[in-house]
């Protein structure tokens, strides 16, 4: 006899007659809400608001750190330009056992087996701490040798190797942030990952100045001060993620016990997570080489690639918080024997996304030079970023759907047709393609921001094309 589920005590989605002052509470509360039953537009938003809300506190880390960062020079925001391209790598470890995780708990939540939901959690915890050590100790160890092979300068290395080093140190925290939120997000509690982040940027956002500059009674560390600050806010948001996971006050509860290696299940998440992480890397590594290439034109323009990025990734990750419901209500819905209310979700979810993009693009398109002088004022960091910020963001309506598809993708537990399309539309298509228009058609740092926005529209076309088809609905998690 399966344990008592959710649905026992919660509610539906929403009623009919809610309002949406009485729907937006009723999603911030992080009330249980039935998301297998009731109306599927009320459901998307339900899950949408908190998970967008997460997602815009993770992108104001990155806009926090560069806001500071910036007012020590050109060579620290490169530091962070290229320090981040190098642990992206250790981001898409998280991001596709993230995915493995959300799908995992969502099928067992969507069968109203809590307790097997909690065991899934328990052993991705486990399987992804095994997996950070592989990033977390050549990062340390070799922090000035990363930086010199992806560019840097003597200046820049003697000025960053510390921030480098700091964060590889606390990829732990990284780790545990994103597979604990990616825990609520699967049971439906994505109100408690945005709390989460709420107070892990709030301790970002007082010790980022405080440690970089030495206000009142802190060391003055520079650079590194962004690092040990980013480290200390998401380290805090563990503790408190770890404490609501075990203390089971969510649809969620870990005992002790659920530790205890599961082979099977480990298994089961690593085939998964392999997809995920591979989906994740391939894109991520083309970013490396854009990057390296964007490099050969001097630090002004990683610099000003950088801070455009910053502003692309926040309005991206709250555009990731929707599709991120769509993979949640993909994942109960077909552990409830509900596929065609699980793909009327994902275009729903794909619509509101779409509307949302459109919007930013017409504002930063509109805005660029005003949004990157926020951060900079060095005439040649301003023209790079400008471009880059312009050109990206022409492509925002088609990302949405491309977000929106990938994640449907992995919610169902299907983490290698993303895995497959990303090895076609990056490796294939974008690199070769932005060394076309960098390099041969000397097209420079734009010739790469064009690229970047072909390769990801691409991305959007194949996706709704394959998803279509329907095969996503009979795979087993």
């Amino acid at each position: 006899m399966a344990p008592e589920g959710p649905s026992s005590t919660a509610e539906p989605a929403a009623a009919p007659g809610m309002s949406a002052w009485e729907t937006i509470k009723l999603a911030l509360t992080g009330s249980e809400i039935e998301f297998t039953s009731g109306p599927i537009g009320r459901a998307v938003v339900l899950l949408a608001i908190p998970m967008v809300l997460e997602m815009v506190m993770e992108s104001v880390f990155a806009l926090t750190d560069a806001f500071f960062v910036s007012r020590l020079g050109t060579d620290a925001v490169a530091t962070v330009g290229l320090t981040e391209a190098m642990i992206s790598i250790l981001f898409a470890i998280a991001m596709g056992s993230g995915m493995a995780t959300t799908a995992m708990v969502a099928r067992r939540i969507g069968e109203k087996d809590t307790a097997g939901a909690g065991v899934a959690a328990a052993q991705s915890l486990l399987l992804g701490l095994c997996l950070t050590a592989t990033v977390a100790v050549p990062g340390v160890v070799f922090a000035d040798d990363l930086l010199r092979l992806m560019g840097g300068t003597s200046e820049l290395i003697n000025s960053g190797h510390g921030y480098t080093r700091v964060l590889f140190g606390g990829s732990a925290t990284i780790m545990l942030l994103f597979l604990l939120n990616a825990v609520f997000r699967g049971a439906g509690d994505a109100a408690i990952a945005m709390r989460v982040l709420w107070i892990a940027n709030a301790v970002n956002i007082i010790l980022d100045p405080c440690l970089i500059f030495g206000l009142g009674p802190f060391p003055e560390f520079g650079v590194t001060g962004a690092a040990v600050a980013t480290t200390v806010g998401r380290g805090i948001g563990v503790v408190i993620q770890l404490w609501v996971l075990f203390r089971g006050t969510g649809r969620i509860h870990v005992h002790w016990p659920d530790l205890l290696p599961r082979p099977r299940i480990i298994l089961s998440l690593l085939r998964l997570s392999v997809g995920g992480i591979l989906q994740i890397l391939i894109g991520t590594t083309s970013w490396v080489v854009l990057v390296a290439i964007i490099g050969r034109f001097g630090p002004a323009a990683v610099a000003g690639y950088t801070l455009a990025i910053r502003l692309i990734i926040f309005a991206i990750l709250p555009a990731w918080g929707l599709a991120n419901a769509a993979a949640t209500l993909v994942g109960q819905n077909l552990g409830a024997s509900q596929p065609e209310r699980a793909e009327s979700s994902v275009w729903l979810a794909g619509v509101y996304n779409m509307i949302f993009l459109l919007a930013v693009a017409i504002v930063f398109v509109a805005g660029a030079a005003p949004l990157i002088r926020i951060f900079s004022v060095e005439e040649a960091v301003v023209r790079y970023g400008v471009a880059c910020l312009r050109w990206v963001s022409i492509g925002y309506p088609f990302y949405a759907w491309g977000m929106v598809m990938v994640q449907a993708f992995n919610g169902a537990g299907d983490t290698y047709t993303p895995t497959v399309i990303n090895v076609f539309c990056y490796w294939i298509f974008q690199l070769p393609f932005a060394y076309l228009l960098a390099m041969t058609a000397g097209q420079g740092p734009t010739g790469v921001f064009v690229a970047i926005t072909v390769a990801e529209s691409l991305i959007a076309v194949v996706g709704v094309l394959v998803f279509r088809r329907g095969r996503w609905k009979l795979r087993e998690v």
